[in-house]
Protein backbone atom coordinates (compact mmCIF):
# COMPACT_ATOMS: atom_id res chain seq x y z
CA UNK A 1 0.00 0.00 0.00
CA UNK A 2 1.26 3.74 -0.86
CA UNK A 3 0.99 6.51 1.71
CA UNK A 4 -0.45 9.78 0.48
CA UNK A 5 1.25 11.89 0.27
CA UNK A 6 0.98 15.33 2.28
CA UNK A 7 -0.70 18.29 -0.11
CA UNK A 8 1.39 20.99 -0.65
CA UNK A 9 -0.54 24.23 -1.82
CA UNK A 10 2.78 25.71 -3.83
CA UNK A 11 2.54 22.35 -5.88
CA UNK A 12 -1.08 22.43 -6.91
CA UNK A 13 -1.70 22.95 -10.62
CA UNK A 14 -3.62 25.62 -10.00
CA UNK A 15 -1.40 27.64 -8.49
CA UNK A 16 1.35 27.73 -11.47
CA UNK A 17 1.71 30.78 -12.96
CA UNK A 18 3.49 28.64 -16.07
CA UNK A 19 0.61 26.16 -16.46
CA UNK A 20 -1.80 29.48 -16.50
CA UNK A 21 -0.56 31.03 -19.09
CA UNK A 22 0.32 27.91 -20.67
CA UNK A 23 -2.89 26.81 -21.32
CA UNK A 24 -3.82 30.09 -21.91
CA UNK A 25 -1.75 30.64 -24.79
CA UNK A 26 -3.54 27.51 -26.25
CA UNK A 27 -6.87 28.68 -25.94
CA UNK A 28 -5.99 31.96 -27.30
CA UNK A 29 -4.33 30.28 -30.35
CA UNK A 30 -7.67 27.92 -30.94
CA UNK A 31 -9.33 31.53 -31.36
CA UNK A 32 -7.04 32.50 -33.86
CA UNK A 33 -7.26 29.00 -35.79
CA UNK A 34 -10.29 29.59 -38.34
CA UNK A 35 -9.10 33.17 -38.98
CA UNK A 36 -6.01 32.30 -39.66
CA UNK A 37 -7.33 28.88 -41.83
CA UNK A 38 -8.85 31.63 -43.86
CA UNK A 39 -5.70 33.44 -44.26
CA UNK A 40 -3.61 30.19 -45.20
CA UNK A 41 -0.93 30.56 -42.72
CA UNK A 42 0.23 29.31 -38.63
CA UNK A 43 0.07 31.14 -35.94
CA UNK A 44 3.74 31.29 -36.01
CA UNK A 45 3.62 32.16 -39.64
CA UNK A 46 1.16 34.82 -38.84
CA UNK A 47 3.57 36.25 -35.90
CA UNK A 48 6.20 36.36 -38.74
CA UNK A 49 3.92 38.46 -40.78
CA UNK A 50 3.53 40.90 -38.02
CA UNK A 51 7.01 41.35 -37.53
CA UNK A 52 7.46 42.14 -41.38
CA UNK A 53 4.11 43.81 -41.49
CA UNK A 54 5.76 46.67 -38.99
CA UNK A 55 9.54 46.69 -40.29
CA UNK A 56 8.89 45.61 -44.20
CA UNK A 57 12.30 44.30 -44.22
CA UNK A 58 14.29 42.28 -41.69
CA UNK A 59 16.69 39.64 -41.14
CA UNK A 60 16.64 36.26 -39.82
CA UNK A 61 18.03 37.77 -36.91
CA UNK A 62 15.93 40.44 -36.37
CA UNK A 63 12.52 38.45 -36.39
CA UNK A 64 14.10 35.89 -34.55
CA UNK A 65 14.78 38.47 -31.39
CA UNK A 66 11.36 40.20 -31.96
CA UNK A 67 9.54 36.44 -31.64
CA UNK A 68 12.25 35.29 -28.92
CA UNK A 69 13.09 32.34 -31.60
CA UNK A 70 16.00 30.82 -32.30
CA UNK A 71 17.04 30.65 -36.14
CA UNK A 72 16.70 26.72 -36.44
CA UNK A 73 12.97 27.08 -35.09
CA UNK A 74 11.99 30.21 -37.57
CA UNK A 75 14.74 29.19 -40.88
CA UNK A 76 12.00 26.42 -41.86
CA UNK A 77 9.07 28.16 -40.78
CA UNK A 78 10.52 31.10 -43.52
CA UNK A 79 11.20 28.64 -46.17
CA UNK A 80 7.30 27.43 -45.79
CA UNK A 81 6.46 31.10 -46.18
CA UNK A 82 8.53 31.64 -49.24
CA UNK A 83 6.96 28.68 -50.81
CA UNK A 84 3.60 30.10 -50.08
CA UNK A 85 4.81 33.03 -51.73
CA UNK A 86 4.63 35.20 -48.95
CA UNK A 87 8.23 36.70 -48.71
CA UNK A 88 11.29 36.79 -50.08
CA UNK A 89 14.74 35.69 -48.72
CA UNK A 90 17.49 37.21 -49.95
CA UNK A 91 21.12 37.68 -49.20
CA UNK A 92 22.19 41.37 -48.31
CA UNK A 93 24.35 43.14 -51.12
CA UNK A 94 26.39 44.79 -47.92
CA UNK A 95 26.84 41.50 -45.71
CA UNK A 96 26.34 38.13 -47.43
CA UNK A 97 25.64 36.20 -44.31
CA UNK A 98 22.73 38.22 -43.46
CA UNK A 99 19.78 37.19 -45.20
CA UNK A 100 17.21 39.48 -46.03
CA UNK A 101 13.36 38.98 -45.44
CA UNK A 102 10.93 40.60 -47.22
CA UNK A 103 6.76 40.65 -47.80
CA UNK A 104 5.92 39.84 -51.16
CA UNK A 105 3.08 41.51 -53.16
CA UNK A 106 1.03 38.56 -52.07
CA UNK A 107 2.38 38.51 -48.57
CA UNK A 108 1.25 42.37 -47.76
CA UNK A 109 -2.68 41.86 -49.42
CA UNK A 110 -2.40 39.23 -46.15
CA UNK A 111 -2.15 42.28 -44.08
CA UNK A 112 -5.75 44.14 -45.75
CA UNK A 113 -6.88 40.52 -44.97
CA UNK A 114 -5.77 40.44 -41.32
CA UNK A 115 -6.39 43.62 -40.53
CA UNK A 116 -8.92 42.94 -38.68
CA UNK A 117 -8.11 39.68 -36.29
CA UNK A 118 -7.19 41.77 -33.45
CA UNK A 119 -10.49 43.39 -32.62
CA UNK A 120 -12.09 40.56 -33.64
CA UNK A 121 -9.97 38.58 -31.11
CA UNK A 122 -10.53 40.70 -28.27
CA UNK A 123 -14.39 40.63 -28.87
CA UNK A 124 -14.32 37.14 -28.69
CA UNK A 125 -12.02 37.11 -25.40
CA UNK A 126 -15.44 39.83 -24.18
CA UNK A 127 -12.41 41.78 -22.82
CA UNK A 128 -13.09 45.83 -23.18
CA UNK A 129 -10.16 47.59 -24.49
CA UNK A 130 -9.42 49.26 -21.44
CA UNK A 131 -8.78 45.37 -19.90
CA UNK A 132 -7.18 44.43 -23.05
CA UNK A 133 -4.73 47.09 -23.06
CA UNK A 134 -4.06 46.86 -18.88
CA UNK A 135 -3.50 42.77 -19.31
CA UNK A 136 -0.81 43.74 -22.23
CA UNK A 137 1.15 45.96 -20.40
CA UNK A 138 1.20 43.49 -17.59
CA UNK A 139 2.60 40.64 -20.10
CA UNK A 140 4.78 42.62 -21.27
CA UNK A 141 6.50 43.39 -17.83
CA UNK A 142 6.58 40.17 -16.93
CA UNK A 143 8.00 38.88 -20.47
CA UNK A 144 10.45 41.47 -19.83
CA UNK A 145 11.36 40.16 -16.76
CA UNK A 146 11.03 36.38 -17.76
CA UNK A 147 13.57 37.21 -20.74
CA UNK A 148 15.87 39.64 -18.27
CA UNK A 149 15.96 36.19 -15.45
CA UNK A 150 16.50 33.90 -18.23
CA UNK A 151 19.55 36.16 -19.74
CA UNK A 152 21.45 36.59 -16.58
CA UNK A 153 21.62 32.65 -16.42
Amino acid sequence: MTQKSTIIPELLLDNQLCFTIYACSREITKLYQPFLDELGVTYSQYLVMLVLWEKEQCTVKEIGNALYLDSGTLTPLLKRLQAAGLIIRERSQDDERKVLISPTDEGWALQDQAKDIPGVMAEGMKMSKEEFGDLLLQFRSLLNRVHQANCRN
